[in-house]
C-alpha cells in the first residue's frame, strides 16, 4: 500500500518551514482507497514568492486546522504505506519535522518518483513534476497546490509500477507485509484480487516474483491455483506470501506481459512456460512457372517466414479459411498434393493457377494480399484496445516490422504525436514469440482499431 503526497509549505529558512497544504492519496497500486486534503495553519508567515507560486496566503488559512489537529489523520491513512512523493526526501522531511515539534516520532518507508522516473524513463528534457507529466501526456490542473499535484503524482507512479517490468517496487511493498496462517492466508489473497483481465504475481516472503500468470479473470484463476492439488499448485500455496497484479484491460497487453516478464523475471514455478509458443511456420517461394506458394512448416527461427501458429492444425485451419476468402489454389498452398488439377478446380471453385489457366500476376496479386495482412515486414502501426477503465485505451507499437512495447492512454488525451506514442510506451524485446502472440491474436480476436502510424503528426 502506498500513501502518495504533496505538500505546501511557508518557505523560509531550512528547518524553520511550516506545512500550509496537505494532499494524500492512499493506493493499493491500481486504485486510490482513501484519500485526505486540508489546508493547514503554519502558525508562521508564508514567504511572499510562495504566496505568488501556489495562491496560498496568511488570510486563507487563518480558521485553518492547525497540524495538531490533523496529525491523527495523517498517521491513520499513512499507516503501513510506504510514502511516495515528487522528491520525496523534501514532502519526508517536512513531515518528520513537524511530528518531531510535537515529540512524536514519525518513520516510515518511502520511494521518490523523481529517482524512479530517471530509472524508468531515461533521456527526459526536465524531471520536474510539471514538465515530466506534460511531456508523458499525463493531465494536470491546480499545479503547485497539494491537491493538483498528488494527484498528478498519483497518475505518474501508477506509469511507473507499469514501467517496472522487473517488480522491483512491487517486492519491496511486500516486504512489508505480515505473515499469515496459510488457510487465513490463502483466503485474504484472493478476496483483494479483481475479476478483470490481467497479469498476477505470486510473491514469496521476500518478495521475489515465484510465479506470474495472466488470466480474463484473475482472480478466478488464482482460485483455481488455491484449490488444486497437484504438486506445483501445492509448492505455490506453501509458497506464496502474497499476490500483486496489473490490470490491462486488453488480453493482448496481458499476453505480451506474461510472455516478457517470465522471460526477464524467470520466476522458479514458471519453467514450463519459458518455451516457445508456437510449433508451425507458414513460408512463401515461388515455383518455376512464376507462382508463389504457400507452405506450412515445422518452425525454424533461422528462416524467413510469413506467420507462425500454435500447432500444424490450428495452421490448417486457418489456411482452409484463408483458401475460402482469397479465392487461392489448394495445390499452391500444399494442401492438395497433386500432380494435376487440385480439387476445388473440378468443383470450380478454383480459377486454375494449378493447371496454368490463371495467370501467376493475377494469382499472385491475392497471394501478395494475404502475405501483406499477415506479415509485419517493413510496416508501423498501432494496436489500439480496451483499457483499464472506460476511459482508458491501450497500445501496441509496432515500428519498421519490429515489436516495441505497449501503453495506455487517456480518452480525454488522443494520441496524435509520435513523440508523446513513445514516452507512454513501455519498451519490450521483439522475439519470435512476441510476433507470435499478436498474430495469432489479430487472426482470431478483434481489437478496437489498427491505426498507421503515417496518422500521427512527427
Amino acid at each position: 500500500m502506498y500513501a502518495i503526497l504533496d505538500l505546501e509549505t511557508t518557505g523560509g529558512k531550512y528547518n524553520e518551514e511550516g506545512v500550509t497544504e496537505v494532499a494524500i492519496y492512499k493506493f493499493d497500486g491500481h486504485q486510490v482507497v482513501d484519500q485526505f486534503i486540508s489546508l493547514v495553519n503554519p502558525e508562521r508567515p508564508i514567504q511572499a514568492f510562495v504566496v505568488g507560486l501556489t495562491g496560498i496566503n496568511n488570510a486563507m488559512l487563518r480558521n485553518a486546522p492547525k497540524f495538531y489537529e490533523v496529525a491523527k489523520r495523517i498517521i491513520e491513512i499513512t499507516q503501513d504505506c510506504i510514502i511516495v512523493a515528487h522528491n520525496a526526501q523534501f514532502d519526508y522531511r517536512i513531515l518528520q519535522l513537524e511530528f518531531d515539534r510535537l515529540g512524536y516520532d514519525y518513520q516510515r518507508k518511502s520511494l521518490c518518483t523523481v529517482e524512479l522516473a530517471q530509472e524508468l524513463l531515461p533521456g527526459q528534457e526536465s524531471y520536474s513534476l510539471g514538465k515530466l507529466v506534460r511531456n508523458l501526456g499525463i493531465p494536470i490542473t491546480d499545479r503547485h497546490r497539494a491537491n493538483g499535484d498528488a494527484l498528478a503524482t498519483v497518475k505518474l507512479f501508477k506509469l511507473l509500477l507499469a514501467k517496472d517490468s522487473k517488480k522491483t517496487i512491487i517486492q519491496e511493498a511486500i516486504k512489508l507485509n505480515p505473515k499469515k496462517q496459510i488457510d487465513t492466508k490463502l483466503r485474504d489473497i484472493i478476496a483483494d484480487l479483481p475479476s478483470s483481465t490481467g497479469v498476477y504475481y505470486m510473491h514469496n516472503a521476500n518478495g521475489s516474483v515465484i510465479y506470474i500468470g495472466k488470466s480474463r479473470n484473475i482472480k478466478k484463476r488464482v482460485n483455481q491455483h488455491f484449490t488444486s492439488d497437484n504438486r506445483k499448485s501445492k509448492k505455490i500455496q506453501e509458497e506464496v506470501e502474497a499476490v500483486s497484479y496489473e490490470e490491462t484491460g486488453s488480453e493482448l497487453v496481458a499476453l505480451l506481459k506474461e510472455n516478457e516478464e517470465i522471460k526477464s523475471i524467470k520466476p522458479k514455478h514458471n519453467r514450463a512456460l519459458r518455451r516457445t509458443k508456437f510449433k508451425s511456420q507458414l513460408v512463401q517461394f515461388r515455383d518455376e512457372a512464376g507462382y508463389i506458394n504457400l507452405r506450412l512448416e515445422k518452425a525454424d527461427p533461422r528462416k524467413e517466414h510469413i506467420t507462425t501458429f500454435a500447432t500444424s492444425h490450428s495452421a490448417k485451419q486457418y489456411l482452409e479459411k484463408m483458401l475460402v476468402e482469397y479465392n487461392l489454389c489448394q495445390s499452391k498452398m500444399g494442401l492438395h498434393t497433386t500432380d494435376s488439377n487440385c480439387f476445388n478446380y473440378t468443383i470450380k471453385a478454383c480459377d486454375g493457377a494449378c493447371v496454368g489457366e490463371e495467370s501467376a500476376a493475377d494469382y499472385n496479386a491475392r497471394v501478395t494480399e494475404f502475405i501483406s495482412k499477415h506479415s509485419f515486414e517493413n510496416k508501423n502501426f498501432l494496436i489500439i484496445d480496451r483499457g483499464r477503465s472506460v476511459d482508458e485505451r491501450s497500445v501496441v507499437l509496432i515500428e519498421e516490422g519490429k515489436f516495441k512495447g505497449y501503453g495506455f492512454y487517456n480518452l480525454n488525451f488522443q494520441i496524435n504525436n509520435l513523440d508523446i506514442l513513445e514516452r507512454i510506451i513501455t519498451p519490450m524485446q521483439d522475439n519470435r514469440d512476441a510476433r507470435h502472440l499478436i498474430q495469432s491474436y489479430l487472426r482470431t480476436r478483434k481489437v478496437i482499431k489498427i491505426m498507421e502510424l503515417t496518422e500521427l503528426e512527427n
